[in-house]
C-alpha cells in the first residue's frame, strides 16, 4: 500500500483527509463498530514537533484540524515562571486547541513531583504524561487526590527499567487512586514484544491517555513509520478503543522526520481518520 505523502499533506490542508482514506483500505476493510459513535479524540504529543517552536507547533496542529495537544518541555519549559506557563497555554487555547496534557515529564525527586503538578495547574493540564521513579509513586498518588490531575505513566519499550510495558506501570499503580494511569505507547508496545492491543484492552480502566503511531518491526530495532505502512494492526485497535468505549485521547507522537515531520503526520492522521470513518 503506497501513497503520495504530498498529495495526503495537500488534503489535509482542506480538511478532506477523512473523505479521502477509506478507498485506501478498501481492499480490506474493518467491519464497523454497530451502534458505537467514536468516545475518544484525537491529539498530538508535541515531542513531533521537537525541532519547531511553540508558534510552528500550534500553526501545524491547527493545520491539521486536530483540537488536542499536549505539550513537551522543549514547547513550555518546566521551569518557566507561573506567569509564562499560564501565557503559553493561553496562545494554545486562542488557536482553538486544547492543552489537555504536558509530558514525557520525568520525576526523579519530590522537588520534581511537587514542580510537574504545579506545572500542570498553572497550565489547566487534565492529565501529566509522567515517568516518576517507582519510590514516588505514593507523593504521586497523594498529588493526584489532591489536584485531580491524572498522572498516566509511559511506557518506553525495550532498554526502560523502569516501565518497559503497560503492564510493568499497571502492576505498581492497580491499588492506588484510579488518577493514577497508563498512558499506553503502542510503538514501544509492539517494539517489546507485547500486542498492543491486547495490553491496551487489559488494563484499559487505568488508560488516561495513547500514544499512537506505528513500528517497522515488531523488534527492539524497530523504528516509527508512517501509520498504515508498519506491523501495527492500527484498525484492530482503533475498533477495540471503540468497543471499550475509550473517551479520553489518542494523540499521534510521530517520531520520524523529526525536521520535517508535517507530510508523514498528515498521512498518519489521514490513515487513522479514514479507519475511523469506515468504522463509524
Amino acid at each position: 500500500m503506497h501513497f503520495s505523502r504530498r498529495n495526503f499533506l495537500r488534503i489535509a490542508g482542506v480538511g478532506a483527509v477523512a473523505a479521502q482514506t477509506p478507498s485506501l483500505l478498501a481492499s480490506n476493510p474493518p467491519s464497523p463498530v454497530k451502534g458505537k459513535d467514536i468516545p475518544f479524540q484525537l491529539g498530538i504529543a508535541s515531542y513531533t514537533f521537537r525541532e519547531f517552536s511553540l508558534d510552528d507547533t500550534i500553526e501545524m496542529t491547527s493545520r491539521l484540524d486536530i483540537k488536542k495537544l499536549c505539550l513537551k518541555s522543549m514547547h513550555m519549559p518546566l521551569n518557566a515562571t507561573p506567569e509564562e506557563i499560564k501565557n503559553m497555554a493561553a496562545k494554545v487555547r486562542e488557536a482553538g486547541i486544547d492543552l489537555y496534557g504536558g509530558g514525557v515529564i520525568y520525576m526523579r525527586s519530590a522537588e520534581e513531583v511537587e514542580n510537574a503538578f504545579a506545572y500542570a495547574g498553572h497550565a489547566g493540564m487534565k492529565v501529566i504524561v509522567g515517568v516518576p521513579e517507582h519510590e514516588l509513586l505514593e507523593l504521586c498518588n497523594k498529588k493526584v487526590r489532591e489536584t485531580g490531575i491524572l498522572l498516566a505513566i509511559h511506557n518506553h519499550g525495550p532498554g526502560d527499567e523502569k516501565y518497559p510495558t503497560p503492564e510493568s506501570a499497571y502492576k505498581l499503580i492497580k491499588e492506588m487512586d484510579p488518577g493514577m494511569g497508563l498512558c499506553v505507547d503502542i510503538g514501544h508496545t509492539v517494539r517489546i514484544g507485547v500486542n498492543p492491543i491486547e495490553d491496551t484492552a487489559k488494563y484499559m480502566d487505568r488508560v488516561h491517555d495513547i500514544h499512537i503511531k506505528d513500528e517497522d518491526k515488531a523488534e527492539a530495532s524497530g523504528q516509527t513509520c508512517e501509520i498504515g505502512h508498519g506491523v501495527i494492526d492500527i484498525p484492530g485497535f482503533l475498533k477495540m478503543l471503540i468497543e471499550k468505549n475509550y473517551n479520553k485521547v489518542v494523540s499521534f507522537e510521530y517520531e520520524k522526520d523529526g525536521k520535517d515531520p508535517l507530510d508523514g503526520l498528515a498521512e498518519s492522521v489521514g490513515y487513522v481518520r479514514g479507519v475511523l470513518e469506515m468504522l463509524r
